[in-house]
């Protein structure tokens, strides 16, 4: 049993994240990616749940810009991705101005560290 499985659904999430890997969960039995990590499975309670890596492909769903003072980092986008597997998560879009992030803008998955914590952050395609 390696190390992960002995830890709950976003304690996980967060060892992947920490060796560099955007891992999504899905149902053994009906195929289902689900995101946010968890124990079951919404709508059925199915628990039999892997962990997958995620394709990293994504669209951006909705997303809005929150103002911040210059000293502070400055502007930056908060947005919803549709993964391809077909969660919706929340990010944000990096490598581009906060503003030219548009709904329907095709963007990739990576790893990275935000405020000294790794997180799936998305650059556009």
């Amino acid at each position: 049993m390696s190390k992960t499985a002995t830890l709950g659904p976003e304690a996980q999430f967060r060892a992947f994240l920490a060796e560099g890997k955007f891992m999504i969960q899905r149902a053994k039995d009906s195929g289902r990616y689900v995101f946010y990590p968890r124990v079951a499975v919404p709508g059925t309670g199915e628990t039999g749940l892997d962990w997958v890596e995620a394709s990293g492909d994504g669209v951006v769903y909705s997303t809005t810009v929150v103002r911040n003072r210059p000293e502070k980092g400055g502007d930056y986008n908060v947005a919803l991705i549709d993964l391809a597997e077909g969660p919706r998560m929340m990010s944000r879009v990096v490598d581009v101005e906060p503003t030219a992030v548009k709904i329907g803008m095709k963007v990739r998955a990576r790893v990275a560290a935000l405020d000294g914590q790794p997180q799936v952050l998305f650059t556009p395609l």
